[in-house]
């Protein structure tokens, strides 16, 4: 069962991705992050790699997700690359991600995407005002990726936000649930724990 959680940037979505891994067990449920599948950038002028429009679906390698999602269906080990956010680029280590019953994958436009959309069973939104999450993409940028207030502010203003009203915001209407405000309350984690247990039941009942 691939359950996807998707949301703009600072919505809160990773953290309610987390947050259902360490409740339901990583023995039960694994965690693929979009933000692992941007496109290797190495061979550009760091500065070139700087102004690159990372909020688009053209830069996602999203047919390596994809493939990697099939290959986690069908029960097979999957090497997940490792990308480097203050750099753009690809790094040499791999994580491997072995199948669990479960797979959460979540990221700003899993649901705009066909070909990712299809192989998810389970559609969440996580929908967080837009100040909010410009305040926390600014607080995570600065102390996390050592960007400076000023050159996240205008990639917010140059793609983030533009990109966000083109391709996030109505692949809302892809979801079978939309959690408001970004809440990570505990009824919240609770309910999304509450029914993937369930899942999990009736997969175990049926296969008996």
């Amino acid at each position: 069962m691939i359950i996807g959680i998707c949301g703009g940037t600072g919505s809160g979505k990773t953290t309610i991705a987390r947050s259902i891994v360490d409740t339901v067990g990583c023995e039960k449920v694994v965690l693929v992050e979009q933000d692992s599948y941007y496109r290797n950038l190495g061979d550009m002028p760091l500065d070139e790699r700087r102004q690159a429009n990372f909020d688009h679906p053209d830069s996602i390698d999203s047919e390596m997700m994809v493939n990697h999602l099939l290959r986690l269906k069908q029960g097979l080990t999957v090497e997940m690359p490792v990308y480097d956010m203050k750099t753009h680029t690809r790094t040499e280590d791999i994580v491997m991600i072995d199948p669990r019953p479960v797979v959460i994958v979540e990221g700003i436009l899993i649901f705009s995407e066909p070909r990712v959309l299809d192989v998810i069973d389970i559609r969440i939104f996580v929908d967080t005002p837009d100040d909010v999450r410009l305040m926390r993409r600014m607080r995570r940028d600065i102390t996390e990726r050592g960007r400076t207030w000023e050159r996240t502010l205008d990639q917010y203003e140059r793609t983030i936000r533009p990109m966000h009203f083109e391709f996030v915001e109505p692949s809302k209407r892809h979801a079978h649930i939309i959690v408001p405000e970004g809440s990570n309350s505990g009824i919240t984690i609770e309910f999304l724990c509450g029914m993937i247990r369930e899942k999990l039941n009736q997969q175990e009942a049926a296969s008996n």
